[in-house]
C-alpha cells in the first residue's frame, strides 16, 4: 500500500489545488515554496481520504486533536530555532529540599549562562527545577493532560512558552524534535519512557545524535546518590550481558560526576561539532572549524567500522548539502551501523586540537 501519495478523483484533486492557492501566503519567493505546497495539499487530500476509511468519531478526533498539538509545537519553537536547547526529564515527585531538585535547578543555569534553553515538562518536581535554573525566559514548558496532574507549576504558569498536550507521542515529538541535547534525572516510569525513548531514536538513527547526560544530586557525604550507577548496573546486566545492546551502545550516554561536568559535556560536544545529516549515502558532518589534514587518515583506522567503503573525506563544499559555502565539512560513506561508535567520533573531532592560525 502507498502511504505516500494518496489516491484522489481528478475533481476532488482540482479543488484541493484551489484551495491551497487561496490559503498560500502571497509572497511566494521562497525557493522551497513549490515543494511546501505540495506537501500541504497531500495532507489535504490524505484528511479528505478518511471519509472512505471508516474511521469512529473518536479516531476522527485524534487525528484532529495531534495535528493541532503539532502545529502549536512548530510554531512556537519555529521562532527560537536558531538557539541550541536542552529536554530535561524528571520525577515529578522530587522536593524541593531534594539533592536532585537542587542539581537541576544548578545545572539548568549553568548552560543558560551559555545560552541554551530549556525544555521540561510544565509540572512540579524536576520539571520545576529545569525552568526555575534558566528562569522562564529561557525555558519551555511542555504540559500533559493527567486525571492527577493538571495545573502547570507557578514558575512556567501563564507563559507563552507554556504548551499543553493531550497526548504523550506529540508531547515527545515537541521534546525530541526540539532538542539538541538530553538531560536526565532521577525518577520513575515516566523518566524511563523518556530517556529510553532519546536513546531509541538515536540509536536507531531516527533522530540525530545529541549528548544524552545523566546526572543526580549529592549526599551529606559529597558522593552521588547511586541512582544512575545502580540503572547502569541493569543496563550492563540485564541487556549487554544478555546481548540485548552492544557495548558500544553505552557510548550513547554519560553519566556525569556533577552538574558542572554535566554542563561540560554537553558544551564540549558542540565545540566543533556543528550538525550531521545524510546526503544519499554520504554521512556529512559540518564543523565550526577545519581539521588537520592527517585527521582522516586516523580516522580511517580508528574508525573504519563506520565505513561501507572509501575513506574519511574533508572540505569547505559538498554537492547535495545546503549547508552555507566555506562551511567545512567531513563525509564518508556510512554502513549506518555502530552508532555509539559514531558518537565516539563526534567526541574525537571536539578533541581535535584547533589548527594554528598563519
Amino acid at each position: 500500500m502507498n502511504t505516500h501519495t494518496p489516491r484522489i478523483a481528478p475533481h476532488l484533486r482540482t479543488a484541493i489545488d484551489a484551495i491551497v492557492d487561496l490559503a498560500a501566503p502571497s509572497d511566494r519567493s521562497d525557493p522551497a515554496f513549490a515543494q511546501r505546497r505540495l506537501v500541504v495539499a497531500e495532507m489535504v487530500a490524505t484528511s479528505l481520504r478518511l471519509f472512505d476509511d471508516g474511521l469512529t468519531t473518536g479516531e476522527l478526533r485524534l487525528v484532529r486533536q495531534a495535528l493541532r498539538e503539532m502545529r502549536a509545537g512548530f510554531t512556537m519553537f519555529h521562532r527560537f530555532r536558531t538557539l541550541r536547547k536542552i529536554a530535561i526529564f524528571g520525577s515529578a515527585r522530587t522536593p524541593r529540599e531534594h539533592p536532585d531538585y537542587r542539581a537541576a535547578v544548578e545545572f539548568s543555569r549553568l548552560l543558560a549562562e551559555r545560552g541554551w534553553m530549556a525544555i521540561t515538562g510544565a509540572g512540579p518536581g524536576i520539571m520545576q527545577a529545569g525552568i526555575e535554573g534558566p528562569t522562564p525566559e529561557r525555558a519551555f514548558g511542555l504540559s500533559i493532560r493527567l486525571p492527577f496532574e493538571d495545573k502547570p507549576n507557578p514558575v512556567i504558569a501563564n507563559d507563552p512558552k507554556l504548551l499543553t498536550f493531550r497526548y504523550f507521542f506529540t508531547r515527545k515529538l515537541a521534546f525530541m524534535g526540539n532538542a539538541d541535547a538530553v538531560a536526565a534525572f532521577p525518577g520513575g516510569f515516566g523518566t524511563q519512557d523518556e530517556l529510553f525513548e532519546a536513546l531509541t531514536l538515536v540509536q536507531t538513527g531516527r533522530n540525530a545524535i545529541i549528548p544524552i547526560v545523566l546526572v543526580e544530586g549529592h549526599g551529606e557525604d559529597g558522593h552521588a546518590l547511586g541512582y544512575w550507577k545502580k540503572w547502569e548496573g541493569f543496563v550492563r546486566g540485564a541487556m549487554h550481558d544478555t546481548g540485548w545492546i552492544s557495548r558500544e551502545d553505552e557510548h550513547l550516554y554519560r553519566i556525569a560526576r556533577s552538574p558542572t561536568e554535566a554542563t561540560e559535556i554537553v558544551a564540549h560536544y558542540y565545540l566543533r561539532y556543528q550538525s550531521s545529516r545524510y546526503v544519499d549515502d554520504r554521512f556529512v558532518i559540518r564543523l565550526d572549524a577545519p581539521l588537520p589534514s592527517h585527521s582522516c587518515a586516523e580516522f580511517d583506522r580508528d574508525f573504519g567500522e563506520l565505513l561501507a567503503s572509501g575513506g574519511f573525506s574533508q572540505g569547505d563544499t559538498f554537492e547535495g548539502d545546503d549547508a552555507p559555502g566555506g562551511t567545512p565539512r567531513l563525509w564518508f560513506r556510512h554502513n549506518r551501523k555502530h552508532i555509539g561508535l559514531l558518537r565516539r567520533l563526534i567526541d574525537r573531532i571536539n578533541d581535535t586540537p584547533q589548527i594554528a592560525a598563519t
